[in-house]
């Protein structure tokens, strides 16, 4: 802004001035944001390994002339994308939604007038009018304020209203937004009094706008599961190639024909990748995010319902999150006691006149006002008075507003036939004014004693972070000037309010300690009152563990990465801040959720790994920054959400080792054979539908397996942590080469039986009769089939028993048993289906067979879990 420019105040800029600037540095809002089309939508869920390979995998499949295997990859690959697309549909809305708070209209003082213009039309220079009500319209700089008091919780996190003045001056270069009282943030609101700045700042240039720039500078991140599901799509992409060269090479060195060995080579890459695995995932994923609306936590991005599981921090802000935003009178000083509001009893006379003094010395209703002031009149409302019933009955006849220099209010009411004047203020300037104390109804003179008293009590309270407000009165006869209102005054005693932590917060912090998760509270509020909410939520124990914004900035982020693990309570810290810490935690190895319901918190919410926001206080900016949105702002709805998470995982993990060992089955009996110079016990057809129809229904129900209760006793699992851990591997490798050795069994059976061979080893297997060969096939995919839906039994516990975790809790998994069978039974005996998957019926001993290789998985699981048990035991 130009120097001259402060010359102007008492005109404001001209029209054309005025005009001048908007052309050149454009309007007062943000830059628009360009939506992600559809089709960006569709990439963001096209683009991971295992959706290449499958999109290679139908490549090769119709190159072949494979029709029938190629749509049925195309449509997993287009049904992964659909519901992704579905889930995300709604284009991140924050810097939209950070246009719509900005206000509408703005009053400005142009050519010596003032009139009102659209806030869009405000420019640098401009001189703005603010009153109570009236939200700021850029970042000003105040020339004149009276009794200017105005709330930016949504911007710095601080609950109480900030007192401005335009006088004030600060020794400092290093002052905080919270701090800053010569200045007018954009989208804050005024509560009272009124006043007058020149704009320095408009549109992206505000503190308002920086906190846009950052969010439309973030770039997305893939979660911990995206990460380890893009490793495993490489893994068995190059596992794929590697098994599908080999075979290719064995068959070229046999003397197979090129062409059909490229088709088994094909055969054994489609075995090696489980197709179903991206659409399973994202219907696991979905299907939670249902069951979590119902837990009061709306789920914005798909992934984030398996991130939260994994979370070891959340970092919450205080106001509104983990307080109620809400100042609240808790203490109470008088008749010479401290004690809490609800234990005082108002059948006292001095009672009585302490709780209409602060009543009635007062411009706030239960709705409206200014916070402080609010909270007096809800706590007389608690005792029964209400402020408009008292009024009536001590009409209100004159008043000393409130200043900052006196900081003191004091009104003057009818008392009958005499006035009384009631006074409420900082005790530091009150305690000059009292020439008499008030207890239990009887009056005497203010001794040293009495001021040393209350000055103790006045640093006790301060110390538990309360704000603390000295009410006094005192009866008048006849006449009296307001410059008298405030001498001879007789003490009645002290309020000390605080934003108080919300009910259900801190059983719910107790439940995160005991599942390894950090609670840290970031907060733009003072450092001793973020402390004593710290304090009482067991956040933090003592002032070690805290920081300030201040000392932050003196802090590079490498010291910061060390030093963040042991400090419980960040205060006064501004937007960038908060990034800062989410990023430091992130560089330790931390998975990282945020909550917040500000603007001020929306660019750390889309910093972390999971951004929550809460759904009723939340502004719709932090909503459009979350990953989850909770509808009852409930800081214990976090929790349940993170064990809905964790419960999620471990299904998700349960659905991916049933099908890759499943895989393993088909690699196996397909390697095996084919090295062993058989004939393909499975044709490429067996193996796409047992992967994308007989599997999936059981990894989806494994999927929605019931909760396990004892998950929050659990740490949380490492970023780094791999989906396949020795354990893992072994059981996967296990039990494929258990069902691809099974499936073996039954093709050879099958071609011993309807060749009229007498053994297994006097099989011709050069000169193996075409339908014989069918049966045979039609035997392995049977068998391969129904054992692998038994097999999805095996998944339910790692160490416990079928029978003790129950057969049938999980319903929908014995409902894809069931009807996995049936679904079998039909392509075996229906002509067309026969025609489709080369198979032909089989008679009672062929299905008795079958059932009987099929269900030992299931008989040898139960006997390894058993010797582990007893193992374990001993």
């Amino acid at each position: 802004m130009e120097t001259n420019e402060w010359n102007h105040v008492e005109t404001g800029l001209s029209t054309e001035e005025a005009k001048r600037r908007l052309i050149k540095n454009g309007p007062n809002r943000f830059d628009e944001q360009k939506k992600e089309s559809v089709l960006t939508l569709l990439w963001r869920q096209m683009n991971s390994m295992l959706i290449y390979i499958l999109v290679i995998a139908a490549l090769i499949s119709a190159f072949v002339g494979e029709v029938a295997d190629t749509i049925i990859i195309l449509l997993v690959v287009v049904l992964n994308a659909v519901i992704g697309v579905i889930q995300e549909a709604k284009a991140e809305k924050a810097l939209e939604e950070l246009k719509k708070i900005s206000t509408p209209h703005a009053i400005v003082k142009r050519d010596g007038i003032v009139q009102e213009i659209s806030s869009e039309e405000v420019v640098v220079g401009d001189v703005v009018i603010l009153d109570a009500g009236r939200f700021v319209p850029a970042d000003l700089h105040l020339v004149e304020t009276a009794n200017l008091k105005i709330e930016e919780s949504s911007l710095t996190g601080e609950s109480i209203a900030v007192e401005k003045d335009a006088h004030w001056t600060s020794i400092e270069k290093d002052v905080q937004l919270g701090d800053q009282k010569n200045r007018a943030f954009m989208s804050t609101l005024v509560t009272y009094g009124r006043g007058t700045g020149v704009v320095l700042e408009t549109g992206m240039d505000t503190e308002i706008g920086k906190i846009a720039k950052m969010l439309a500078n973030k770039e997305k991140e893939m979660t911990p599961l995206q990460k380890k599901l893009d490793e495993v799509g490489k893994i068995l992409g190059i596992g794929a190639l590697a098994i599908s060269a080999v075979i290719f090479l064995i068959g070229f060195l046999q003397g197979r024909e090129i062409l059909d060995m490229f088709l088994i080579a094909v055969s054994l890459a489609v075995a090696a990748i489980p197709e179903g695995l991206p659409a399973i995932v994202t219907i696991v994923l979905a299907l939670g995010v249902q069951r979590m609306i119902k837990q009061h936590a709306v789920i914005r991005k798909l992934p984030a319902v398996e991130t939260l599981g994994s979370v070891s921090v959340i970092c919450s802000d205080k106001t509104g999150t983990l307080t109620q935003n809400k100042m609240t009178v808790t203490h109470v000083y008088i008749n010479g006691a401290y004690d809490r509001l609800e234990d005082t009893s108002i059948e006292n006379e001095t009672v009585e006149r302490f709780i209409h003094a602060f009543s009635l010395c007062n411009d706030a209703t239960l709705d409206t006002g200014d916070p402080t002031e609010m909270a007096l009149v809800a706590a007389a409302d608690k005792f029964g008075l209400s402020k408009k019933q008292l009024e009536n009955e001590y009409p209100r006849l004159n008043e000393r507003a409130f200043d900052s220099e006196r900081k003191m209010m004091s009104t003057l009411h009818q008392l009958g036939e005499h006035h009384i004047v009631y006074v409420k203020g900082a005790v530091e300037r009150l305690l000059p004014k009292l020439t008499k104390i008030e207890k239990n109804g009887a009056t005497r003179p203010m001794t040293t004693e009495d001021k040393l008293a209350i000055e103790k009590q006045v640093d006790q309270m301060s110390e538990n972070a309360l704000r603390v407000l000295g009410i006094a009165y005192k009866r008048v006869t006849g006449q009296i000037d307001q410059k008298d209102y405030e001498t001879d005054l007789v003490f009645l005693g002290l309020t000390g309010m605080i934003d108080p932590p919300r009910e259900e917060v801190k059983p719910a912090i107790a439940e995160c300690h005991e599942a390894g998760i950090a609670v840290i509270m970031i907060t733009g509020d003072h450092q001793k009152t973020a402390l004593a909410i710290a304090k009482e939520l067991h956040i933090a124990d003592h002032e070690d563990q805290t920081m300030t914004g201040v000392e932050l900035n003196g802090m590079s982020d490498q010291k910061l990465a060390e030093k963040v693990g042991t400090i419980r309570v960040f205060a006064r810290v501004s937007p960038e801040h908060k990034v800062r810490i989410v990023k430091a935690l992130k560089s330790q190895g931390h998975i990282v959720s945020m909550t917040g319901d500000g603007v001020n918190d929306a660019p750390s919410l889309q910093e972390a790994d999971v951004g929550v926001a809460m759904g009723i206080t939340g502004t719709d900016v932090a909503k459009g920054a979350s990953d989850v949105v909770l509808t009852d702002d409930n800081f214990a709805t976090i929790t349940h959400a993170v064990e809905r998470g964790r419960n999620i995982y471990k299904n998700i993990k349960k659905s991916i080792l049933f099908l890759l060992s499943c895989n393993l089955g088909e690699l196996a009996a397909l390697f095996i054979g084919i090295l062993l110079g058989w004939p393909a016990p499975l044709t490429a057809i067996h193996i796409l539908w047992v992967n994308l129809i007989t599997d999936t229904m059981p990894a989806i129900a494994l999927g929605v397996d019931p909760d396990d209760p004892d998950v929050m006793k659990e740490k949380p699992r490492s970023a780094t942590e791999k989906i396949f851990t020795g354990e893992n591997i072994a059981f996967s490798i296990g039990n494929g080469l258990l069902i691809g050795i099974l499936t073996l069994f039954a093709f050879m059976e099958g071609l011993k039986v309807y060749t009229g061979a007498s053994a297994l080893w006097t099989l011709d297997l050069k000169h193996i009769p075409s339908e014989a060969l069918i049966h045979a096939q039609t035997m392995a995919f049977m068998t391969l089939s129904i054992s692998q839906l038994f097999h999805a039994f095996n998944l339910r516990s790692e160490r416990k028993s079928l029978f003790q975790v129950g057969i049938f809790t999980n319903r929908l998994l014995m409902a894809s048993f069931v009807f996995g069978i049936l679904i079998q039974v039909a392509i075996v005996y229906t002509p067309i289906f026969n025609d489709w998957f080369h198979v032909i019926p089989l008679t009672w001993d062929d299905w008795l067979f079958i059932l009987g290789l099929s269900v030992l998985p299931v008989v040898l699981n139960e006997i390894v879990k058993g010797v582990r048990r007893i193992f374990s035991i001993q």
